[in-house]
């Protein structure tokens, strides 16, 4: 049988589990009728969770006590929250508010895929082209060049003896690209923490990760205290849920200001260089209404249309920046195959 701790769903799975758990208990269904309708369709790792929770309902237990078995699937916030709301007697309404949350965390991350697709289609075009001159073209040019016995600069020196590996040595070439891609993602699997710092070091990357990471941070947030969660226990959740250092400490910082008995808003005042003032300004209107989830949800929205019109700014960017790129790789293979012939026809015009 399959570890539960390694079971993974899709993100339409999830949402579809959680919107048919939280339809069908709103209608009044109990939830042992509610897990038995939904696993008359249920297949795959769907199937598994929905048996374990019967199995778990059965013998008394939670749906928190379940969801906890798939860290995969549900992670701690999520886990937290149903926890509560179980205790309080809303998890239908926590259920719909999960659901809720879930689509937008989808929609969030789908527009950061968005983004990746068009340079990674610009890539692989960039590559079919490299792949297609140095198998079928560069052969018939080289050739020509070895009879005349024309001498060739470096570049195009290169260009022929790539393509002479590749034609000659198909098999060690595709075996060795191979072990050079196995031992990257080998090396990324065990440093994922590494590359994961060095790729969000970068300028503009940096700013926007920590964007996202706020965006993820108040949403987290604001679903947590909704749930009744107290806040030192909701902060030391959501440290979880982020990737920079710098994002971290800032909330490790502000769940100590909360322990030493002070607002939390005074926490992010000191880290100013994370939080952005007008986002301390909404956390501080909370506390002043004694609103402070509802805050919290203004920010996760504020932020997640910052996030999403710096994502389109940068597509935008990197569209014609990625076409000028491979044009220019493209041209210099092109330079390097027809300089040495403009070369030749130069020798043969002054004879």
């Amino acid at each position: 049988m399959k570890k539960l701790s390694s079971v993974t769903i899709s993100g339409n799975e999830k949402l579809g589990l959680i919107s048919n758990l939280a339809t069908m208990l709103s209608a009044g269904i109990p939830i042992i009728e509610t897990v038995d309708s939904m696993l008359q369709d249920a297949k795959g790792n769907q199937k598994i969770i929905l048996e374990t929770l019967r199995a778990d309902l059965m013998q008394g237990q939670h749906v928190s006590q379940s969801f906890v078995k798939f860290p995969r699937v549900f992670d701690k916030v999520t886990a937290n929250i149903i926890q509560a709301s179980e205790e309080a007697g809303t998890l239908d309404v926590t259920l719909k508010d999960l659901k809720d949350a879930i689509k937008k965390q989808m929609e969030f991350n789908d527009r950061v895929k968005s983004a990746l697709i068009y340079p990674s289609f610009i890539l692989i075009v960039f590559l079919g082209v490299m792949l297609l001159m140095l198998t079928f073209v560069v052969p018939r040019i080289s050739s020509v060049f070895a009879r005349l016995r024309v001498e060739l600069p470096l570049p195009t020196q290169i260009l022929i003896s790539a393509s002479n590996i590749l034609v000659e040595s198909p098999v060690q070439t595709v075996l060795i690209m191979l072990f050079v891609i196995g031992l990257i993602v080998f090396l990324y699997k065990r440093y994922t923490q590494l590359f994961v710092s060095l790729l969000l070091s970068l300028p503009y990357i940096s700013t926007l990760a920590t964007e996202i990471d706020l965006t993820k941070f108040t949403r987290s947030l604001y679903l947590l205290l909704y749930a009744g969660i107290p806040i030192t226990a909701a902060l030391e959740l959501t440290e979880d849920v982020v990737k920079k250092k710098d994002v971290l400490k800032a909330i490790q910082i502000a769940k100590e200001t909360v322990l030493s008995g002070r607002k939390i808003s005074e926490g992010f005042k000191s880290q100013k260089s994370v939080f952005p003032a007008l986002i301390i300004k909404i956390i501080e209107a909370g506390e002043r209404s004694g609103t402070l989830d509802k805050s919290m949800q203004d920010a996760s929205e504020y932020l997640d249309y910052e996030v999403s019109t710096k994502l389109k700014t940068a597509t935008t960017f990197i569209e014609p920046l990625m076409l000028l790129l491979v044009g220019v790789m493209v041209g210099g293979m092109m330079l390097a195959i027809i300089a040495p012939i403009y070369g030749l026809i130069g020798t043969v015009g002054g004879r």
